[in-house]
């Protein structure tokens, strides 16, 4: 058993460790083992809910020949992508380099200072489908270094070259100083139109329906398009929102008995999926489901197709009955492989009904808490509970932000990116992780009342402003691509998440609806600005920015409910109503969150002793209502 990797705070790494490849964690010792030996480093990265890095490593990765090979002549470093985004991204950003299929496992080969200069993704045992073995592609690559080494050193100062000059093009802090305006309204609805005019018109969601696959939900275009301003000014662009949700729900993406959604589908029928459900999908999935039931009135919620709730209810089950752990995080994934028979299974678990599936072992939980990610999952049920007024999912919520405050949040108030049975990583968290956190807080604050989490949420996005006004992450990106000046820059596009650029500006955004300092507003504008340009040009790629653009569009719509009792049906009615944020506070709640620094609540009291709603326009707010039928739609 390796102890290097055995001590991991990353399932994938521990499962791992009974390999006969003497694997090293990433880190500066790996590459200083490299050094003395003069060999190149193999750097393999991927996750735990991978299939195909799990096949690789049945085939090499256990393989006692490839491991002697690979012992003889190379250092081999293991890599959790989803522990260490940064170092995915810049390796994936070298690789394309070198191949046009980019994915997992990703397979690279660098100098001992850390300089890619070759890499490929899955590689078989033996030659199949035009790629080669991979104890050749390891005797190629050990003949080369022994052999032609000025030709590795030119190839590697060649990629060096290229991301140390991509990194210094997309400088964020430059970048956000220097933007100019966020996009207008009118140029947020023609990007909306844009994105709509991409819509599969035969099974719904993103592409065209004799393309090949994979197809993938794409949350953060999906949550652009429901925005306000999108639904009020191009509704024939935000119903594609809606029909996508409703054709994944119909569709063998969605899993029918436990709830959630697979991953992407290899059809553009959204059939045959594989079979990983990952946190950052499902939460944003939710929040997809939540923001399509406002469409309809909150009385025929359960009547009409799809069924919102009944999607709501599923996602929800899923994380809170899979994937939230002991100690309240949120885990990152379920693997889509099981063993059944006595055999690996592909899928094999998900194609069984509830009667079946009870006899089996579930496939394996990745139990790495992940900070941005369990952001996005508070956010989505915090905002799913109080829309429903489900007090279970806004408690899973509250259990899940405490448990990652106190475990992924260090003493001197930086953030780490993940953590495993409470053991913190030595992985530095990103900007999505403060931005994803933040945003996460400032909804549970509003579903709690509870201003506390408000106020977390603003120490996070203070902590990631420059001096220069621009973001910096607080942890200073990975120390060891730092060292070796080939970090990858903080993109403004969406992966599968927000990316860190957007996740801070709508945690920016968010604090300022609340009535924070208008200098919240001023650092979304200017994240925005910075990368309109870019955004408005490929909507698909920046939905989450492209929805803080929109409500920065605005005017805004805040309603602020006063109350003693959170199920009265003045409550019940504001929470049927599609705004920009809907704050239902005790009037002693109400006072905190004015001493908090958030002037939304300022003043607003119960009326005659009567729950009272203040629906406002930009902080401008109409004559006080206590009766539910005088509430505007």
């Amino acid at each position: 058993m390796n102890p290097r990797l055995a001590a991991a705070t990353s399932p994938y790494l521990r499962a791992h460790a009974g390999n006969p490849v003497a694997w090293f964690p990433w880190g500066e010792e790996a590459f200083a083992e490299a050094r003395a030996r003069d060999v190149p480093v193999m750097v393999s990265i991927g996750y735990s809910t991978c299939h195909w890095c799990h096949v690789m490593a049945r085939e090499s990765f256990e393989d006692p020949a490839a491991a002697a090979d690979l012992a003889a002549g190379f250092v081999s470093i293991k890599v959790d992508r989803e522990e260490h985004p940064e170092v995915d991204a810049t390796y994936m950003a070298a690789a394309a380099a070198f191949t046009p299929s980019l994915g997992w496992p990703l397979t690279v080969f660098a100098t001992p200072d850390g300089r890619p200069f070759y890499a490929g993704t899955y590689f078989p045992p033996t030659p199949r489908g035009g790629l080669p073995a991979f104890r050749q592609v390891l005797a190629a690559v050990r003949e080369a270094w022994t052999e032609r080494r000025d030709q590795i050193d030119g190839t590697a100062d060649a990629v060096a070259d290229a991301l140390a000059e991509v990194r210094s093009g997309a400088s964020i802090a430059d970048r956000a100083t220097h933007g100019d305006t966020p996009p207008t309204g009118e140029q947020i609805l023609a990007a909306a139109r844009e994105l709509a005019a991409r819509e599969d018109p035969r099974y719904g969601g993103f592409g065209d329906p004799g393309a090949g696959a994979p197809k993938f939900p794409v949350a953060t275009a999906l949550r652009f398009l429901q925005t306000r301003r999108v639904r009020e000014g191009a509704g024939e662009a935000s119903v594609v929102a809606d029909r996508a949700l409703a054709a994944m729900a119909a569709s063998p993406l969605r899993d029918p008995v436990e709830g959630g959604f697979f991953r992407y589908a290899t059809r553009p029928d959204w059939s045959v999926p594989h079979y990983e459900r990952m946190l950052t999908d499902n939460a944003q999935l939710l929040d997809v489901a939540t923001d399509s039931s406002f469409e309809i009135p909150l009385d025929d919620a359960l009547e009409t197709g799809p069924d919102h709730r009944a999607i709501s209810d599923g996602v929800a089950g899923f994380l809170l009955d899979v994937l939230q752990q002991p100690a309240g995080g949120f885990g990152a994934a379920q693997d889509s492989e099981s063993w059944i028979d006595d055999a690996r299974s592909e899928g094999g678990y998900y194609a069984r009904d509830a009667v079946a599936r009870a006899r089996l072992d579930p496939p394996a939980v990745d139990g790495k808490v992940v900070t941005g990610w369990n952001g996005l999952a508070i956010g989505a049920l915090a905002r799913a509970g109080a829309r429903w007024d489900e007090p279970r999912w806004i408690e899973a919520a509250r259990w899940a932000a405490d448990a990652v405050l106190e475990t992924n949040l260090s003493s001197d108030g930086t953030l780490v990116r993940a953590s495993l049975d409470e053991i913190p990583s030595r992985a530095v968290a990103g900007l999505a992780d403060y931005g994803q956190l933040a945003s996460g807080l400032v909804s549970l604050a509003v579903a709690t009342g509870d201003p506390a989490y408000a106020v977390r949420a603003r120490e996070l996005v203070d902590a990631c402003v420059s001096p220069g006004g621009g973001l910096d992450a607080p942890s200073g990106g990975d120390p060891v691509l730092a060292a070796q000046g080939i970090g990858a820059p903080d993109a403004a596009s969406d992966a599968d998440e927000p990316s860190g650029v957007a996740a801070v500006a709508g945690a920016s955004a968010a604090l300022w609806l609340l009535g924070a300092s208008e200098s919240y507003r001023a650092l979304a504008a200017r994240l925005v600005a910075a990368h309109a340009a870019t955004a408005l040009a490929q909507p698909l790629a920046h939905g989450a920015l492209l929805r803080v653009a929109a409500l920065l569009a605005g005017p805004p719509r805040q309603i602020v409910v006063v109350t003693t009792d959170t199920r009265t049906p003045l409550a019940a009615a504001a929470r049927g109503i599609r705004s920009d944020v809907t704050v239902i506070a005790s009037p002693e709640q109400a006072v905190r969150w004015t001493e908090a620094g958030f002037t939304l609540l300022a003043e607003k009291s119960l009326r005659g002793g009567e729950a009272t709603v203040y629906d406002c326009r930009d902080f401008a707010c109409l004559l006080p209502v206590t009766d539910p039928a005088d509430l505007s739609p």
